[in-house]
């Protein structure tokens, strides 16, 4: 029985990746030896694959920032800006399409549907020029050749790619992304008679976007698109592989007429029902590929239960067209479970990282061709029934509290407006007030100095006077540029979810358990195996500290429950809400503790509100209910004059902006520059925002240095569609991954800009 894996991490077990891109960026090592740490990597990966006894194994998922970056370069699609005149592309426009430069910004960049991956936006518009400009996918096929190995080439499928796109500014409302897709298909099509000639005989096409909801013309382009293609993929196999939902019925319709197409990939973990349309009908002679195994979260695969899905499957479809696949690309998980040996034993045992995942859909494989291993089932079994019947999982008074929840609506007495007032008496802030995000660079000596006190090579006396001292001289800085609303910079915090995450019960922790979430960025979820509450205080001590170097308002910094839910591991054992209303009631503990300590504004960050939108609309209302409600737990008791901000970035927030309206903060910081001040045409389209607002005055994603001039551009926009006297003036997210040199001249022409504008409103009063 065949096996198959959709796609497979890319930093490498230990990061190495990451290190070697950092690396090449900062001029420390030249392009080859990037290379050759990028072909070690996928050297590795395919052989690991192989030697797991997988069949399909694929190639050309890896990336030096993201697969949709990699598939403009291959069509051509460089935005003029960044001076390409042709030929194949190299790193220096690659990557200054992904980071911009010093003299242009970076292309917009957004979440991959609901993941916390994210992709650059390709910028096209009707005069685009389309050409073959990288190679990558046959070299990187004729490289595993090479070693041995057949693999499956993966490409975005060219209607997903289109979908995906923005058109480019300027373009005519009317103007239709899909109608480019007779202009692309020739590229595809010289890629693949690359591929055949190379000696290819299987190619995969992701168009996930067949999990959303496509009208009819939409539908309509994948039935174009397939049938130009259909003589030039003639003597290859082709699988169009769909993931992290349910396939709608007119989609699977749509799907499984393709011409040309001879198997079907579905994700059975997030789309279930997709189980129904399957049985209601398959097509004769063709491939279902069976997304069992899950390739989003840790938990190991339910072996026994996988099995009697793919035995009812095989009763569809027949015993030679059944091929055993993971749910989505195993980018989204860590990538070894046999690097983490500080991990506690039973937890452990309930795990499955990527390399554990590749085994299981081999081991899934193999029962169901009858050559079971009794024995890796067996210890499969005894590790489920463990998890299920562990008394660390449950806590009654967390779920008693939980379930106390319902029937209030949690909001706060006083509306907005009238806090604010209550808040400017007490703050005397002035109009258009500068403020950050919360994180300050993070050095490498502020990194050693975290590490070392992990590995107890430090005292906490050393640890504590290392960070206080940290703390000091971000606010001296802030004092110094003179911004008026304060933040102590985060040193004691790696990453945002992780820190709480480690101060919270119900929450397990890895050592190398790495995600990418985009170029060199990469996090390290925690793992919730079991009902959260929060055992201490958790920030009261950095925020009063930061809070006693200066006059001026210091944040109390936190991390929302939805933010925490949906950049953790969760457990798949209870509704995801349940969880999550656990963690609100935990973090509404911390505010409140907060507030008694004399902290006068909280930022509650919310990045990943809109990451975890369910693509389709008809679940979009429950979760949107349900994630609203856990904000407004965490600071539904305290005073008016407590100012509650909350901070969102890149993701589209014009569709859901009621909800955040809903959420009842007193301010929201939003990215707003790097994706091209989307943001500001819901304002202009005439939804009135009365809470204090401040979409980001310029892109900290990138190195490049904006001038008080072009913010000050910014902030007049802003000011078109939003009073002057809600509007805040801050960067779009946290400074944690810039350097200084960056930073500094950043925010003192920020703060410019913002002194420039108040002088402005002054003298036209």
């Amino acid at each position: 029985m065949a096996s198959h894996i959709v796609g497979y991490p890319r930093m490498g077990p230990k990061r190495e990746l990451k290190f070697a891109l950092e690396s090449f960026w900062d001029g420390k090592n030249n392009a080859g030896e990037l290379q050759k740490v990028a072909a070690d990597l996928r050297s590795s990966i395919w052989k690991q694959m192989a030697d797991a006894g997988i069949k399909h194994i694929p190639s050309n998922t890896f990336s030096y920032y993201d697969q949709v970056l990699d598939t403009t370069a291959m069509l051509g699609a460089v935005p003029p800006r960044y001076g390409w005149n042709g030929g194949e592309i190299g790193f220096d426009v690659y990557f200054s399409m992904a980071r911009g430069n010093a003299s242009v910004p970076a292309m917009e960049m957004t979440k991959w549907f609901d993941t916390n991956y994210h992709y650059i936006v390709p910028e096209l518009g009707p005069d685009v020029k389309f050409s073959y400009a990288s190679h990558k996918a046959v070299d990187e096929f004729k490289e595993a050749k090479a070693l041995g190995v057949d693999t499956v080439p993966v490409l975005i499928g060219p209607v997903s790619y289109l979908l995906l796109s923005k058109p480019v500014k300027g373009v005519e409302k009317s103007f239709s992304l899909l109608s480019l897709i007779k202009k692309i298909l020739p590229i595809y099509k010289e890629v693949v008679t690359e591929l055949k000639a190379s000696g290819a005989t299987w190619i995969q096409f992701d168009e996930p976007t067949l999990v959303m909801d496509l009208d009819s013309h939409q539908l309509q382009a994948f039935t174009h698109a397939y049938s130009e293609l259909e003589s030039t993929l003639a003597g290859l196999h082709v699988l169009i592989e769909t993931y992290f939902a349910d396939v709608p019925a007119s989609a699977y319709k749509t799907l499984t007429s393709l011409k040309g197409v001879d198997g079907y990939g579905f994700d059975l973990v997030r789309g279930p029902q997709t189980l129904d349309l399957i049985k209601g009908g398959f097509p004769s002679g063709k491939y279902l590929f069976a997304g069992v195994v899950d390739g989003r979260n840790i938990w190991a695969n339910d072996l026994a239960s996988s099995l009697n899905t793919l035995h009812t499957l095989e009763s569809i479809v027949g015993k030679d067209r059944i091929v055993v696949s993971t749910s989505c690309s195993l980018l989204h998980t860590a990538v070894d479970l046999v690097n983490e040996t500080k991990l506690d034993k039973e937890i452990k045992s309930w795990l499955a990282f990527a390399a554990q995942k590749v085994v299981e859909v081999n081991a899934l494989a193999q029962a169901l061709s009858g050559h079971k291993d009794e024995g890796f089932f067996s210890a499969n079994a005894v590790a489920q029934a463990s998890r299920k019947s562990s008394p660390r999982v449950t806590n009654e008074a967390v779920q008693k509290a939980a379930a106390a929840l319902k029937g209030s609506d949690h909001r706060r007495p006083t509306d907005v407006s009238s806090r604010l007032v209550a808040q400017q008496k007490k703050l005397n802030l002035p109009i258009l007030p500068t403020t950050t995000i919360g994180s300050f660079p993070q050095t490498l000596e502020l990194r050693r100095t975290r590490r070392e006190y992990k590995a107890k090579k430090i005292s906490e006396e050393d640890y504590v006077k290392a960070i206080k001292e940290e703390i000091n001289k971000v606010v001296k800085l802030q004092e110094e540029l003179d911004i008026d609303v304060l933040v102590h910079g985060e040193p004691e915090r790696n990453d945002m979810v992780e820190y709480f995450g480690e101060q919270l019960s119900g929450f397990a922790f890895t050592v190398n358990g790495w995600v990418q979430s985009y170029g060199s960025r990469c996090v390290k979820p925690p793992i919730i195996y079991g009902d959260v509450s929060r055992p201490k205080p958790m920030t009261v001590f950095w925020s009063s500290t930061a809070q006693s170097y200066t006059e001026r308002p210091m944040k109390g910094m936190l991390t929302g429950p939805v933010t925490i839910l949906n950049w953790s591991f969760v457990r798949n054992d209870q509704p995801r809400f349940e969880t999550c209303y656990q963690i609100a009631l935990a973090i509404k503990d911390e505010v409140e503790d907060l507030e008694k300590a004399g902290i006068t504004v909280i930022q509650i960050d919310e990045a990943a509100l809109r990451e975890g939108l369910p693509l389709r609309k008809s679940e979009q209302a429950f979760y949107l209910n349900w994630a609203v409600h856990s904000f407004r737990i965490t600071n539904t008791g305290i005073q008016d004059t407590t100012q509650i901000h909350t901070h969102m970035c890149y993701s589209n927030f014009n569709d859901i902006i009621h909800s955040i309206i809903d959420m009842d903060a007193d301010v929201i910081t939003i990215e707003n520059s790097r994706s091209d001040e989307k943001l500001l045409s819901v304002f202009r389209e005439g939804v009135k925002y009365g809470a204090g607002i401040g979409p980001g005055v310029y892109d900290i994603h990138s190195p490049r240095i904006p001038s008080s001039e072009e913010i000050a551009d910014r902030i007049n926009k802003m000011l078109a569609v939003l009073e002057s006297d809600v509007l805040w003036v801050n960067p779009d997210c946290g400074l944690k991954t810039r350097k200084y040199a960056e930073v500094k001249p950043a925010l003192s022409n920020m703060v410019v800009a913002a002194k420039l504008l108040r002088s402005q409103l002054a003298s036209a009063k």
